[in-house]
């Protein structure tokens, strides 16, 4: 097992990549190590030609994963844009290590990244020895994607400025980056593209600009369709993690999985799963990402203080962290929910006292 926290999808996935590779040969996009079809495969699961298993990396609609593979093996961008937890960024980075081998030519944009960061810098050593140079500009991942054709992955794009974003407009439409100190520029590579992923639920979201999104080919990812389908993403997710952490995973895991997304999918509709209470939502999004974090979080304290016991004490206190983002708006959300809801239900007994006993 390797020491490194997390490997990236091309080396934790390589058997799998591999096994595809052998197998392929159908016609390939230039540029790209694997066809489409062998792409769509790594993505959903199914089964090399050699009888490999290849396990599912996103679960949900096909159409959705064909649009961005057909996306990609043209020379327009791919906007992946829906709400935190709907698997964007695990979905691009898997693109880019289907695609091109390497997905970590990754830029993460906030509010504090500027244009250096998207274009390039300048080893400021070398730029006042020798002035403007070749050797002196320190190429960004977008630059090295340009360079080597390959995918540049842009995590949050609505995140930065719009000014900065629009920086994006000519390397996207004419495939070229101008660099103004050397009175040159780099054109892009067959392989080439971008892979952007954005949010509007959060604080913070920039719009992109009207010219911006017409460059991108926009694939909307909706949360898990239903409470089955969130589970089995959940559970598998979990179990990778686990095991990566080297914590056990108790036979109760999966009825707590199931618990804990029942409040989630509860509290982030407004209703209970049967419709029959109406019930305020809070602030957050109560995503699958966040339930995924909230039950590895129990998984470890389970571990090292309850002797690998999985209860709803060692889950409510994340639980609680996941909901309440306004302490007091969303305080009152869940105390309500507990006393409408979970007071009533039998198997939630101990739910009900653990997140009382956590608020």
């Amino acid at each position: 097992m390797s020491d490194l926290l997390r490997l990236p999808a091309e080396q934790s996935y390589a058997g799998e990549l591999a096994a595809l590779a052998r197998g392929d040969d159908a016609g390939k996009p230039e540029g790209w190590k694997l066809s489409p079809r062998a792409v769509l495969t790594y993505l959903l699961g199914g089964e090399a030609s050699d009888g490999t298993v290849i396990s599912p990396k996103y679960v949900g609609r096909r159409r959705l994963m064909e649009t961005a593979v057909a996306t990609l093996a043209t020379d327009r961008a791919l906007l992946l844009l829906g709400v935190p937890g709907t698997a964007k960024s695990w979905v691009s980075e898997h693109l880019a290590a289907a695609i091109t081998g390497d997905s970590t030519l990754l830029i993460q944009c906030t509010a504090g990244t500027d244009e250096n960061q998207i274009r390039y810098g300048w080893n400021y050593a070398q730029l006042l020895a020798k002035g403007p140079s070749p050797e002196a500009l320190v190429p960004t991942p977008l630059y090295r994607a340009m360079q080597d054709g390959k995918l540049c992955r842009l995590e949050e794009l609505t995140r930065m400025g719009s000014d900065v974003q629009d920086t994006l407009i000519t390397v996207l439409s004419e495939k070229m980056m101008p660099i103004a100190e050397l009175n040159s520029a780099i054109y892009a590579r067959r392989g080439f593209n971008v892979i952007a992923t954005a949010n509007n639920r959060d604080k913070g979201v920039n719009e992109l600009s009207s010219a911006l999104k017409r460059r991108f080919n926009v694939v909307v990812l909706p949360l898990p369709d239903d409470m089955e389908q969130e589970v089995a993403i959940v559970a598998r997710r979990v179990n990778e993690m686990a095991l990566g952490l080297a914590l056990p995973v108790p036979r109760n895991a999966q009825e707590e999985i199931a618990r804990v997304l029942t409040i989630f999918r509860e509290l982030r509709s407004g209703a209970t799963l049967d419709g029959k209470t109406t019930l305020k939502t809070p602030s957050g999004s109560l995503s699958t990402a966040e339930a995924i974090a909230t039950l590895v979080g129990g998984l470890s304290q389970a571990a090292w203080f309850n002797d690998g016991r999985l209860t709803a004490r060692e889950l409510a206190a994340s639980v609680v962290g996941a909901v309440i983002k306004d302490p007091v708006q969303d305080k009152a959300v869940l105390e309500e929910y507990l006393e409408t809801v979970l007071k009533k239900r039998g198997p939630y007994s101990a739910w009900y006292a653990a997140l009382n006993e956590a608020i």
